[in-house]
Formats: structure tokens, sequence, C-alpha cells
């Protein structure tokens, strides 16, 4: 017997000098804990989520960090100091194994055997469920908190508006994303490359476009080849929509692997952001960019630990490999980056989505809540082919995120507040209808659909990307009609979100006229009878421009007034009946 161990143990063959023992056991163990380490930072934008996590998710860094801490104790600790019962613990495991039966596993064997291992087995175990339940018991309450708390920032950094900020009407979104990117694939040609993910981007001359990264295609290429540079598109026509490339090869990019590309970069320079939003591609004096926005977080201790996002700013990349970590600040005050989109959206989805926790925590539960003022962000139907926030330039060529929030409750559709967001500056501002319910976008997209029974909708023609305007103080839905094919936008459909009355259009002009309140004779221009897919059906006229829709309390079309070239005014006086029975606008 020595030092408390029966003698012939494996612990004593294995640690007959206790001190010399220790010391080459520990400098063992912590020369491949520091080479795990060393690889692990090397390839430290592989594990960004998880670290980022553990670091800024109370839940998660229970776990997260507790597993780390017990896996490290776990490994340095040395066998000798667990104790054991003899050195017939490692035969006994053994024969067990040996005898182990199709009902027994193996994991029942490993947390019987005696052994230094199958004790540390039982130690991890045992720490994962307890983790694991501290981990719930944290991470439920401060999610709820963050919820909260996110919810009162945002209510009281916002500004209620007495009338909707004016859409601006040279930059409408008339092409849908599906059409842009349908339509600008079939007019492009590369071998090794592909166009990437559409974003909304402004040009040099001010417009709005979908803009993507002409990246490299196939697995081979992604290894070697470079992003090519960018792709935009213009938005805001039906016809002769422009499409305008800016070839230039990115050292870090989209489409490329491992450290040649832009999000290895990104996370390498600056790993304590996150970088949720898909790249922002433009050009600026003739050169392509990329804009990152990014987003952190910030611990609050009271009343319980948790944490909230926050704005960090951006990351500017340029084609020579240059990447430029900004402040909001800095990124506001940036020349390459005026007028582009800067705050995050996925920030600004989380703060809106964060409303229905305003008035309290209780207030938005099941069962027990009362739910009073609470709103959530409106939903879309699955045809929509569109999420909020959307994105629209108001006047001054001031992009804004705008969400559409409609009262809780599973069968409420119609809108109670619209939020808007500064593309820019992420500062909020928002409309509430007070006792008034506005027309939501599911509904705006049936009042469309109705609005013109002789064509086929699901077959031949779809209603797509409802994406709010706003129009001389009041609020329309502004939605396109494409073939099912998506080649192309027919004809353009605005919803008053108050009235419910729609109206057509089928030109570009007509589409910022209407916008700007200006709808003249001079304004518009003649739609030739072949682009009309339904002109002659009814006796209508193949050449009307536009057409004003007449409603009932319902909002089902109960007639259709084509407005002709050469008309200036409407006016329709409804008689009694129709008075009686309708809604007859002019």
């Amino acid at each position: 017997m020595a030092n408390g161990k029966p003698s012939g143990s494996d612990d004593d063959e294995r640690y007959g000098d206790p001190g010399g023992s220790l010391v080459t056991h520990f400098l063992t163990r912590g020369s491949v804990l520091g080479v795990v380490f060393v690889v692990g930072y090397l390839t430290r934008p592989l594990w960004h989520g998880l670290v980022y996590s553990v670091l800024y998710s109370p839940g998660a860094a229970v776990f997260g960090g507790g597993m780390a801490i017990v896996v490290v104790v776990l490994w340095l600790l040395p066998p000798s100091l667990l104790g054991g019962r003899g050195d017939g613990s490692r035969d006994r495991g053994r024969s067990r194994i040996e005898g182990l039966s199709d009902a027994d596993s193996a994991v029942d064997v490993l947390l019987e055997l005696d052994g230094s291992t199958g004790r540390k087995l039982r130690l991890f175990v045992g720490a994962l469920a307890v983790l694991t339940l501290l981990a719930f018991l944290v991470g439920v309450p401060a999610g709820a908190l963050e919820q909260r708390t996110m919810a009162q920032s945002t209510m009281a950094d916002a500004t209620e508006l007495d009338d909707f900020p004016q859409a601006n009407p040279e930059n409408p979104r008339v092409v849908p994303r599906q059409v842009a990117d349908v339509t600008t694939r079939g007019s492009v040609s590369y071998r090794q490359h592909r166009l990437g993910t559409s974003d909304i981007a402004r040009t040099e001359d001010g417009s709005l476009a979908w803009s993507y990264a002409i990246q490299p295609d196939g697995f081979r290429n992604q290894l070697i080849e470079n992003q090519r540079g960018v792709l935009v598109t213009d938005m805001t026509r039906m016809d002769d929509r422009q499409i305008r490339t800016y070839e230039e090869d990115f050292t870090y990019g989209e489409g490329m692997l491992f450290h040649r590309s832009a999000d290895w970069n990104l996370k390498a320079t600056d790993y304590f952001s996150k970088y949720d939003d898909d790249a922002v591609e433009f050009s600026h004096d003739g050169r392509p960019y990329m804009y990152y926005p990014k987003t952190g977080h910030e611990w609050h201790l009271t009343p319980l630990p948790h944490t909230t996002p926050t704005w960090d700013g951006g990351a500017l990349v340029s084609p020579d490999g240059t990447i430029e970590h900004l402040t909001p600040e800095e990124a506001a005050n940036h020349d390459v980056l005026d007028g582009q989109r800067l705050y995050p959206m996925t920030l600004t989805r989380a703060e809106t989505g964060s409303l229905g926790y305003r008035n309290g925590i209780i207030n938005q539960l099941p069962v027990v809540g009362a739910h009073e003022g609470q709103v959530e962000t409106a939903r879309l139907p699955s045809d929509a082919d569109n999420a909020q926030p959307f994105v629209i330039d108001l006047e001054g060529e001031r992009m804004s995120y705008v969400t559409a929030m409609e009262p809780y409750g599973e069968d409420t559709r119609g809108l109670d507040e619209v939020w808007f967001a500064d593309a820019e500056t992420g500062a909020y501002t928002y409309f509430g209808t007070g006792d008034d319910t506005l027309t939501g976008p599911e509904r705006a997209m049936g009042i469309a659909r109705s609005a013109d029974s002789r064509t086929n909708w699901g077959q031949n023609f779809v209603i797509t990307e409802p994406v709010p305007v706003t129009i001389d103080g009041g609020l329309w839905w502004h939605l396109k009609v494409t073939p099912t094919d998506y080649t192309d936008v027919t004809r353009n459909v605005f919803v008053n979100a108050d009235t419910g009355n729609a109206v057509e259009i089928r030109d570009d002009e007509a589409v910022r006229s209407f916008i700007r309140g200006t709808v003249t004779e001079d304004d518009l221009d003649p739609i030739d009878e072949g682009d009309d897919e339904t002109a002659g059906d009814d006796g209508e006229p193949a050449d009307a421009i536009y057409y004003v829709l007449v409603t009932d309390a319902d909002g089902e079309v109960i007639e259709r007034i084509p407005v002709e070239p050469g008309q200036e005014t409407v006016i329709v006086e409804p008689d009694d009946d129709r008075a009686a029975n309708g809604t007859v606008t002019g």
C-alpha cells in the first residue's frame, strides 16, 4: 500500500513518482490544450457564432461557458486525484463489455466503469444535466427581458407622426425581386461566375436598384476565382430597365471559400460583432464596393442579467481587400456610403418585433395576459413574395424600413400602426391609426385580385410584392401584376389602406405622377392594345391608362371605370341605391 492506493494498481504504475508524474501530466495535457487553442484561433471565423453566443446570450453563456470549463478541468485533472477501487476495475470493465447483451448500451457500461475515465464521464454527464437545467432557467426570463427592454428603448426613441411621410415619386418599387432575378439572370452570361442574392442599393444617379455580387460558381472556382464585381438593375421602371456592371476583382468577396471570403475576413478583423445582414453591393465613382451592417450586444444586469442587440456600425469592403470597420457616425459621414442603407435590417426586424412587449411581459402572455395595446408584425400571405420590413424611398432620397403592425389576434388583419426606421440612422417614427383600422397587405392583395375578375389569377398572372407607399399623407399598398414565370410586370395596382379603393396603372410615368399626386393628361402615356392582356374583353377601351374601382363595404369591386387618354378629370355621382350599397370614388 502506497499513498493510500493498493500496490500494483494502474495509478501506481503510471504515477510511481507523484511529483514528477503530475508535472508530466500537466505539461502533456497543457500542450494538447494549447494546440487546440491555437488551431481554434486560426480558424476562429468558423466558431464565431458559437463564441459570440456564449459571450452575449445568458442561456448560452451558462451552458456553453460552463461546459467549456468542465471539459478543461476534467481534461487537466490527474486520474490519481479521483481515487479508485483497486487494480480489478479495468478487468471488470473489460469483462462487462465482452458480455454485453443486445439490450445493453456502451454508455451504460462506461458509466459503470470504476476507472478514472468512467468517473470523469459520470462527472461530465452530471455537469451536462445541471448546466442544461440552469441554462433553461436563465434563458427563458432573459429572453423575455430582452424583448421588454428592446420595446421600451424603441418606444422611448420613437417619434409619433401626425401624417405619413411622403414617398419619393422618382423611386417607386415597380420591379419585384423575382422579376428582377429572372430577367437579369436571363440577360447576362458568365461561364465561371453567377449572380448572388439580390439586395436593394442606391445607384450613383440616385435611383434604387436591385444589386448583385458577381461571384464564382462551382467548387473549383470558389476556391480559386475571385468575385468579379457587382451588377445593378433598375427597380423603378417596367420598361427600358438598365443593367449596369462594375467589374473589378475583389480580393475578399462573396462566393469565395474560407480565408478568401469576405465573411471570413470580416470576422477575423472584428470578432465581437455579428454580420447577419446580406451585403449591400453598390458603386461609387464607377468602382464597386460592398457594405456589411454590423450588430453588437450590450449586457443589462437588472432586474436579471440579459442582453439587447445594438447597431455596431458597418464594414466597407473595397476590391483591393481593404476592410474599413466604421462606427455608426463614421459610416453616416463616409463619402462612399452617401445615400446607402447603413442600419441593419435584421436589427430593425428584431426591434419592431419586440413591440408586443411594450406594455409588459405579463400583458402578452397567453391565458393570463390582457393583450392591452399589443401589436404584432402584420402577416403576409405565402404568395406575397416579400418580407417585412419593406424598403422604400422617401422624399429627399431617404431610404426607410417600413413595418406594418396589426393588432394582436389570430383573426385580425387590419393595420394598427405603421413604423418607419431611417435606413441611414436607425431613427424611428411611427403613425398610429387610433380608433381607425387600415387595410393590411393580405386584404389589399385580395382587393387587387377582385378588381379584375377577367384575369386568370394563379394560372397566367399573380399579384406579388405588396409594398406600402405614402401619398399625400395617406397610405397605399403598391402591388404588381406579373406573369407566373416572372418575366415582366404588366401593371401596377394601388390599394388605399384607408378606404380600400384601388387604382390600376400600366405606365411608368403614370406611376410617378400618381405617387406625386398630379395625374394629368401630360403625365400619362397611352397604353398600346397589345400590352393589355384583357383589352377589349368587355368592350372597355384598350388604351385605358388606369381604372377607378368602385367597391362595396366589404371591399369587393362592383364597377370598373376606365380612364382614357384625354380625360383630365373623372367625376362619379352615385345614385341613391349605389350610395346605400357601396362606396363610389372618383
